[in-house]
């Protein structure tokens, strides 16, 4: 075993668990399941079985890399954590000493942040990081699919300081951050006009999209609607034709962001003093829990597109970059609803 695995796994002697690693950058034909020891939490810490787990843009942009700086973060030549994977659910099966928070048996949410790893059937969180107990009328699919989308689109929009009454336009708005996005500027009194293909027109309206376009319509010569914010989830626009659509002070949000659009919306803001959004989000405690404080409520819906065993990851990667996804795509680490 070599050193990468053990940051990972201790020498314990334990029965093995699966994991999907990609040892190289590339398409999705790197990921491979490889059989590693079962990790045994320390001081503070939990051992969570996945049940299910999620695929998202960030995974297979991570993968390939997209854009390519990413490597300076991930590894210049290889990765650095051969395991990707964001988000997850799963049951707290062994704790570590002096945990309070949890207790075994507990169904837990949460997200492994920019350091990835959820793509196995365990992995070791410190109690007090970002995870939380899932509430029993939340299935373990929902769980898992909450926090990329969700946890993404909050930030966004706290950073544009959404307000009761203001228009929105959420470009991508089937995606799974989209979906979030429509959800949470509802809840916040915003109109939301949700630009999709015509195919998805039904579930942003069931989500509580005001208006719907389809992407033709919406950049057509008759479209003279201004918005507060244009929040852009899937990156196949243009600033400069974002920008055509909001009113002065508005705010342009650029989730899924090339580089070279991250260093034209620096440039922009600093020169332009545009309220233009981009980069690594901040995920807290506090945002995770408020999106599971609205499910609860009713007020919040996690879309789950698609389900693939853990063996079908190749194909389930080729799905999500396809870029047609309805939502949030899971994977079924283990066989449990």
């Amino acid at each position: 075993m070599t050193d990468l695995h053990c940051k990972y796994f201790s020498d314990s002697g334990e029965p093995s668990l699966k994991v999907i690693t990609y040892r190289n950058y590339g398409p999705p034909e790197v990921l491979k399941l490889e059989e590693w020891e079962i990790p045994i939490p320390k001081a503070k810490q939990i051992r969570i079985r996945i049940v299910k787990t999620a695929v998202n843009s960030g995974d297979w942009r991570v993968r390939k890399p997209d854009p390519q700086i990413a490597r300076l973060y991930f590894g210049l030549f290889k990765p650095k954590n051969p395991v990707l994977g964001l988000s997850y659910s799963g049951v707290v099966d062994a704790i570590g000493e002096g945990v309070t928070a949890f207790q075994i048996g507990d169904r837990v949410l949460g997200s492994k942040g920019i350091k990835m790893g959820a793509y196995a059937e365990y992995t070791i969180a410190n109690e007090n990081s970002l995870i939380t107990k899932l509430p029993e009328k939340m299935s373990f699919a929902e769980g898992a699919g909450i926090s990329f989308g969700g946890l993404t689109a909050i930030d966004f929009i706290n950073r544009c300081q959404i307000q009761n009454n203001q228009n929105i336009v959420i470009y991508g708005a089937s995606s799974s951050v989209g979906s979030s996005a429509i959800q949470l500027a509802k809840h916040l009194g915003a109109h939301v006009t949700a630009v999709c293909s015509k195919a998805n027109f039904d579930l942003v309206k069931s989500l509580g999209a005001d208006e719907t376009f389809d992407y033709e319509s919406f950049v057509s010569e008759t479209n003279k609607n201004l918005y507060d914010v244009f929040f852009e989830c899937v990156g196949k626009t243009e600033i400069e034709t974002n920008l055509m659509y909001l009113k002065k002070e508005g705010n342009l949000v650029l989730v899924g962001a090339t580089f070279g659009q991250m260093f034209q919306a620096l440039r922009l803001k600093l020169f332009k003093n545009l309220k233009i959004h981009f980069g690594p989000i901040e995920e807290t405690l506090e945002n995770l829990k408020y999106l599971v404080s609205l499910v609860n409520l009713g007020k919040y819906k996690v879309n789950i597109d698609r389900s693939y065993p853990l063996e079908e990851m190749i194909e389930a990667h080729r799905y999500v970059e396809a870029g047609h996804k309805k939502g949030n795509v899971v994977i079924d680490v283990t066989n449990e609803s």
